[in-house]
């Protein structure tokens, strides 16, 4: 499982992968420059092939051939990477809450609730006085409405966002223009190449990435499918816990 934020860690995704524990073994790796991992590398070290190098070593260490991956949100484009960059090693690939497609830039211009949704934490990113890991949770709890749809779901949402070791590396190496893109520059035809099976697994209010670009990607790729679920949005594996870790079980059987 590959997380994303990107400087965030991999607890928020613990629940309810991990029930998965008694029939999969899991490896929920935080990424360089997050969680538990090494913290305050120079920007440049945050290279997306680098990245995908430090994912094929956590499956050396733990002797592990091939494995079945999953990428949410950020991570989903950095588990493209990886199976591009080494398919021998990928079975199944589950590529959640993210995009294969780049996002268009004016998909979201006529939607006037994304903008009110999104204000919130765009003010935290544009407000030079917050640095470091604090702005960064500060910025995830201020997208809190914008990726998740149910109210009910809220409260324990941020309960599980005051688990997560907030990390800033990733932060800055952007704002050093450091970062580029974990993106593929031919995905559709890079990820047909590789012969994956592949999952598209978002939700139908995701603000982040639209779900039309999941339904687009599914119908150009050979032997992938998408499933967007309803009654959710950015965060589906929380709006709709039972429905998303059933629908990954399905998949991964």
């Amino acid at each position: 499982m590959i997380h994303g934020g990107p400087d965030w860690d991999h607890t928020y995704l613990r629940h309810p992968l991990g029930r998965l524990a008694g029939h999969h073994r899991l490896l929920l790796p935080d990424l360089r420059g997050c969680g538990r991992s090494a913290r305050g590398l120079p920007p440049t070290a945050f290279d997306p092939d680098t990245v995908v190098a430090d994912l094929i070593a956590v499956l050396d260490a733990f002797e592990t051939e091939r494995a079945d991956v999953l990428g949410f949100s950020f991570g989903g484009l950095l588990a493209q990477r990886l199976a591009v960059t080494a398919p021998e090693r990928i079975g199944r690939l589950i590529i959640a809450s993210s995009s294969v497609p780049p996002v268009p830039p004016d998909v979201y211009t006529d939607t006037p609730l994304r903008r009110v949704l999104r204000a919130a934490e765009n003010a935290v990113w544009s407000d030079l006085s917050r640095t470091g890991p604090a702005r960064t949770e500060a910025a995830a709890r201020a997208g809190a409405r914008a990726n998740l749809v149910r109210p009910s779901a809220m409260r324990g949402y941020h309960r599980r966002l005051s688990r997560i070791r907030f990390s800033a590396d990733w932060a800055n190496a952007r704002d050093a223009g450091a970062l580029r893109s974990p993106r593929l520059p031919r995905p559709i035809e890079q990820l047909s190449a590789t012969g994956c099976p592949v999952l598209l697994l978002h939700g139908r209010h995701d603000l982040t990435f639209p779900a039309t670009l999941a339904l687009d990607a599914a119908a150009r790729i050979p032997d992938a499918r998408a499933l967007i679920l309803e009654g959710a949005a950015h965060m589906a594996h929380i709006d709709q816990p039972r429905l998303w870790l059933r629908v990954v079980a399905g998949f991964l059987r």
